[in-house]
């Protein structure tokens, strides 16, 4: 048979191009399995089971413990308010000034009247000593000495009575200034120069920045295991750490619709809080026994939580897990990894799953 010279060009044509296309194929694979077998320098740590705290959880607010609404014990408009929201002040610092006037027409009162009392008691007085000194020479009949002594007793009780009313009235205008009970800051200001100040109308409110509390309310079961003195952690969000509170009251009395109690805590010195901030309060209830990870294992893929799992041959595979609270530098493990297996703990970013882990260390979780 004879093959022509075109058709056999072609067939050779074709097997050189389908010995390229496998030559690429080839150099493209082992290109694959060498990126794919990449070595990377890293840190194994082995999965261990731990003993792990039982902590309840429950959301607080920082409040203070000496807060005072301020306001005028007189009726009056407000002449000049000395202070502004925000505004520390000392103990005794004028906080406002309400206008006297119609406080001082009655101490203007008083002090006639108490200048009219003492007069006549003077005279009552005169005709007491001189008419007790007749009665005694029989000079006048008992009668008379019995008004004239009854007199002198009444203007004594006059007199008594008009030194009170004064010393009611002056201390009436001492209330026109207000100062501050104790040493405190402004968180509230409700009223301004001008406004109609009224008893029992609060018109500032202070409260002592040094003496802060945390309060929080806690279902029954965690009430029922605390007791004052109980050390609590209290975290801050956005804040690192832990401050440790301690339990100083705890009301037994539930709260009717949450069927909550309520807890206070005291904050150390040096917390950094102020008041109103929003805390995190965690009650420790126990232990249990649960597996920890460094944080530094833990990475985020494609919004997927994960750790990079190496197997004997330290070959890494990327795997889901389920985290939970963190502290210490290492964070819990709900689910996803066993003891005994290793995890990579550094230069995770620049793992895939198939690279070879040459591990710098062998620790423990």
């Amino acid at each position: 048979m004879t093959v022509k010279f075109p058709v056999l060009r072609a067939a050779l044509a074709a097997s050189i191009v389908l010995a390229g296309l496998a030559g690429c194929n080839d150099k493209a694979t082992e290109q694959h399995k060498a990126d794919a077998g990449a070595t990377v320098q890293a840190t194994l740590v082995t999965v261990e089971k731990a003993v792990l705290p039982i902590v309840v959880t429950s959301p607080g607010s920082v409040i203070a413990q000496q807060q005072a609404q301020i306001a005028s014990r007189l009726m009056g408009f407000i002449r000049e308010i000395n202070v502004e929201e925000g505004q520390s002040v000392a103990a005794g610092q004028r906080l406002f000034t309400v206008d006297p006037t119609d406080i001082q027409g009655q101490v203007n009162m008083a002090r006639a009247g108490l200048s009219q009392a003492d007069a006549a008691l003077a005279d009552a007085k005169n005709d007491y000593e001189r008419f007790g000194a007749l009665y005694k020479e029989e000079a006048i009949p008992k009668m008379q000495w019995d008004k004239i002594r009854l007199q002198y007793q009444v203007s004594q009780q006059q007199a008594a009575a008009a030194h009170a009313g004064y010393d009611t009235a002056a201390a009436q205008m001492r209330y026109a200034t207000v100062v501050a009970p104790f040493a405190a800051v402004v968180t509230q200001k409700m009223a301004h120069a001008g406004d109609l100040a009224a008893p029992g109308r609060p018109l500032l409110v202070l409260e002592n920045p040094a003496k802060l509390q945390v309060q929080t309310s806690v279902a029954r079961e965690v009430f029922a295991q605390l007791k004052p003195g109980s050390v609590v952690a209290i975290r801050v969000d956005g804040r690192d750490g832990e401050i440790a509170g301690k339990v100083v009251n705890l009301v037994p009395a539930a709260d009717p619709v949450t069927h909550s109690h309520l807890v206070k805590i005291d904050l150390p010195q040096g917390h950094g809080l102020n008041s109103g901030s929003f805390v995190q309060v965690a009650f420790p209830l126990g232990e249990r026994e649960g597996i920890r990870v460094p944080v530094s294992a833990v990475l985020e893929r494609a919004g997927i939580t994960g750790v990079f799992v190496a197997d004997a041959q330290g070959v890494v595979q990327y795997r889901m897990v389920r985290t939970g609270a963190a502290s210490g530098g290492k964070v819990e493990i709900q689910a996803g990894l066993n003891p005994g297996e290793r995890v990579v703990t550094s230069a995770t970013a620049a793992l895939q799953n198939g690279d070879k882990v040459a591990g710098q260390g062998n620790g423990n979780g």
